[in-house]
């Protein structure tokens, strides 16, 4: 898995952000990778391989937009994290409920909409309310967000594009070293 598909997509991530691979092959890539999972998966529950950290990944309410979301999450579990999917249009108290119930290190939150970005900051106070704030991190990501707005509704991090949110969540649970940031 390390030296094949994490390898692998970790190429395809910093040929994304340096612009030389696009949405297309990054989705193929995806898919490539996905596939290679479902045969290693088996393997890595019968050597009972330790997972990186647990992710609640979600579109936030009011945004129907998914692709982004989901190469997040296929590049998160290609470098070895469980990932929770709740689906798009999802409320901050189902991230916050499935994150105590699965013992989650991070919610992962997307927004492809400015007009549904600002229901970030409401699951990010969610989460505070719950008791959640130290306990799971909270990093937001989406064409219309930035690291100033991340800054200002109190995310614990930010990611401008799916090849960054690897190293951004093995930053948040304290995993590894950084590689691929410009």
């Amino acid at each position: 898995m390390d030296e094949g598909l994490i390898a692998g997509m970790g190429v395809v991530g910093k040929k994304f952000q340096a612009n030389e691979f696009y949405v297309p092959e990054m989705l193929i890539a995806a898919r490539a990778m996905k596939a290679g999972m479902k045969i290693i998966r088996p393997i890595l529950v019968q050597k009972d391989i330790k997972s990186q950290g647990t992710v609640v990944l979600g579109t936030v309410k009011g945004d129907l937009h998914d692709i982004g979301k989901n190469l997040v999450g296929m590049m998160l579990e290609g470098a070895g994290f469980e990932v929770i999917g709740l689906g798009i249009d999802v409320a901050p108290e189902k991230f916050v409920q499935t994150a105590k119930e699965k013992k989650a290190h991070f919610i992962g939150i997307s927004a492809l909409l400015t007009t549904t970005m600002v229901g970030m900051k409401d699951v990010v106070k969610a989460a505070q309310e719950a008791g959640l704030d130290g306990k799971v991190k909270v990093m937001i990501g989406g064409a219309p967000v930035t690291q100033s707005y991340a800054d200002e509704i109190g995310a614990d991090g930010y990611a401008p594009d799916a090849a960054s949110t690897v190293d951004e969540a093995k930053k948040l649970v304290g995993v590894g070293q950084v590689t691929t940031k410009k």
